[in-house]
């Protein structure tokens, strides 16, 4: 709010260019022109965070940054686009393209003057290139009128596309100094990727911490436009989340929710109508702490707290697969199973619809076994149901 924006305009992942390079590869231009603008955005990211005090924790980080501006400078200069290499890269590179310059001009005179005396037997009056070779389109019928090398032909066979004798050695002499152009562009390439080479650890370091950055910056954003608050942890598992709001929800739309397990209380049952909102308040749960592990602000009000769980399993949606020759009930066992091998009294699970793709008696019952099994281990659960026995057993059970 006090400084703008920081800058990591044309920020990119270059750890894929860097260890090529550090295996004693050559980068291309669009990978040397992104490690550039990686440098120059770390260089710019320390000065733009400061001196300021009350901003010391990020000055930890910038600390390891290294300005790198003759790296940049270099690559800067040789590179003018993700495949264009600037014409002032190397002596030798100015005096190729300067002479294929010459060259293509000679060749594109000598042409047009071919396409006019032979007008009459080409399919349009113009040249074209086929292969870095310059050629006319003949009649097919007239081939025999023009002395060359075919090269294509048109995809109905009506036009023969052939490069008269008088400039095959015109085009030789450009395709030999293409060649030359592509020989000294790599060398050139080559070059500066050993001059990243020399100051690698200074640039993986770089790229390191300018990551690590754009993710505390993006934290801090997403917090902003949210009105994101910091919840308190509770390590005794109990959680409150005031308004909480669905984080893939557009802010406009959602429907804020308070939602909260109390101390002495190791499941929730939910149920109520379809489109209630049910299947979002088990996700808005599961989300939010999710979010808050990895550091996120949360879109709720103060006050919110989130349990300190270990691990968060779901079982929720349709996983029905016909490959696999899973239907829905069997789908939803399989990952059941998974879940109650793995859950314990540090784990929070989520069931939508516990039970449901069988016969509603006996789903209930499963359903009831499940919930038990879990409570017992101290598990926390929130699940969703339609099952009437469910609700039933919901009131009668403690813990519950």
């Amino acid at each position: 709010e006090e400084k703008g924006n920081a800058p990591f305009e044309g920020v990119y992942d270059v750890r894929g260019s860097l260890n090529y390079i550090g295996k004693g590869g050559t980068a291309s231009m669009d990978g040397l022109l992104k490690i550039a603008n990686a440098m120059k955005s770390a260089r710019l990211l320390k000065e733009y965070i400061g001196k300021e005090e009350s901003i010391r924790a990020l000055k930890e980080h910038t600390h390891a940054i290294s300005s790198l501006r003759p790296l940049e400078n270099a690559i800067y200069s040789a590179i003018v686009g993700e495949n264009e290499m600037a014409d002032g890269a190397s002596d030798t590179l100015l005096k190729i393209r300067r002479a294929l310059r010459e060259k293509t001009n000679s060749v594109k005179d000598k042409i047009q003057g071919l396409v006019r005396e032979n007008e009459k037997y080409l399919q349009d009056a113009i040249y074209t290139v086929r292969g870095d070779r310059y050629v006319i389109p003949v009649k097919a019928e007239h081939k025999g009128q023009v002395k060359g090398l075919v090269h294509d032909q048109s995809a109905s066979g009506a036009t023969l596309f052939i490069e008269p004798m008088g400039l095959v050695n015109l085009n030789n002499d450009i395709k030999e100094l293409m060649l030359k152009e592509r020989a000294e562009i790599e060398r050139i390439l080559m070059i500066l990727s050993g001059k990243v080479a020399t100051d690698l650890s200074l640039v993986q370091t770089n790229a390191t911490v300018l990551y690590a950055l754009d993710v505390i910056f993006a934290k801090a954003k997403y917090a902003s436009e949210t009105d994101g608050t910091l919840p308190e942890v509770r390590e005794d598992l109990t959680f409150n989340l005031r308004d909480a709001r669905h984080p893939l929800i557009p802010f406009k739309e959602v429907v804020p929710s308070t939602i909260y397990m109390e101390e002495g209380v190791t499941s929730i049952i939910i149920t109520g109508p379809n489109t209630g909102g049910k299947t979002v308040t088990l996700k808005t749960v599961g989300l939010l702490h999710l979010m808050a592990m990895a550091g996120i602000l949360l879109p709720v009000t103060q006050g919110s707290s989130i349990g300190l769980f270990k691990d968060i399993y779901a079982d929720i949606g349709d996983e029905q697969s016909i490959e696999q020759s899973l239907s829905t009930f069997s789908s939803h066992m399989v990952n059941i199973v998974n879940i109650m091998d793995a859950a314990n009294e540090k784990s929070l699970v989520l069931f939508d619809e516990l039970g449901a793709g069988t016969d509603p008696t006996e789903g209930a019952a499963l359903a009831m076994a499940i919930l038990d099994t879990l409570k017992e281990r101290g598990t926390r659960i929130l699940a969703t149901t339609h099952y009437s026995e469910l609700k039933a057993y919901a009131l009668k059970s403690p813990k519950t």
